[in-house]
């Protein structure tokens, strides 16, 4: 048999980052690549967090509100959804805008997928978590939601009602959040590919396969940001 290669990458993104779904459709398709061609490259991606806006309340603010005062207005806003569409469009995303009427605090989503990542692959769980959000328009920052689409993605539902309901991983998360921040991460996603090179931003899926063979050919010592 052949030997596995392990390669890890690690994502760093927010469930309410357009340009994070954007960047795990990608990847995905990054990945998918390299498998066809060489079928023994294993490779497990882990998803760390990321609160774009960690001072929105538990309980979400008005979705448009929030994004008119981000973005200065509703013509701008327009205009960066048009580009969203159009680009996820492109990467197999129907982004649906027009349905998210919250803008949800994303600690509660964060905290399942770190629940869920230590004894799988929540791939499955963060894309569920993404087109619930852009697609269907759920709150996914309300409890109840998330236990649902745990639910959907396999994940005992009772189990994890009952995490989100304590206060398990909140101190992790919030820790984490303030490491990335520290190393210089400003802006999501960013991905490093096996502890080798870092890439900031949703490039495009050429780019992603140049940079992963790239990350196998470099050593260690050298890490650097693309």
């Amino acid at each position: 048999a052949e030997a596995v290669v392990a390669f890890k990458i690690d994502v760093v993104s927010d469930v309410v980052c357009p340009w994070c779904y954007i960047g795990k459709h990608r990847l995905d398709a990054a990945l998918a690549r390299l498998a066809a061609g060489e079928p023994e490259f294993a490779v497990s991606v882990d998803w760390h967090p990321f609160q774009l806006a960690p001072d929105v309340p538990p309980g979400g603010i008005d979705r448009r509100l929030y994004l008119e005062t981000k973005l200065g207005g509703a013509s701008r806003v327009r205009e960066i959804h048009a580009v969203v569409e159009k680009v996820g469009a492109d990467a197999g995303i129907a982004f649906d805008f027009a349905r998210i009427r919250v803008q949800p605090n994303t600690l509660a989503a964060h905290r399942l997928v770190s629940f869920a990542q230590r004894d799988r692959d929540t791939g499955d769980l963060v894309e569920r978590l993404f087109a619930a959000f852009f697609s269907q328009g759920r709150d996914v920052g309300d409890p109840e939601v998330l236990a649902n689409i745990a639910e959907e993605a396999g994940l005992d539902r009772a189990a994890v009602a009952q995490w989100l309901a304590g206060d398990g991983g909140r101190a992790e998360i919030e820790a984490m959040d303030r490491q990335v921040r520290s190393l210089g991460v400003q802006g999501v996603p960013f991905f490093v590919f096996d502890g080798r090179l870092a890439m900031s931003g949703a490039h495009e899926t050429d780019e992603m396969v140049r940079v992963i063979r790239e990350a196998r050919e470099t050593p260690l010592e050298f890490v650097q940001t693309h």
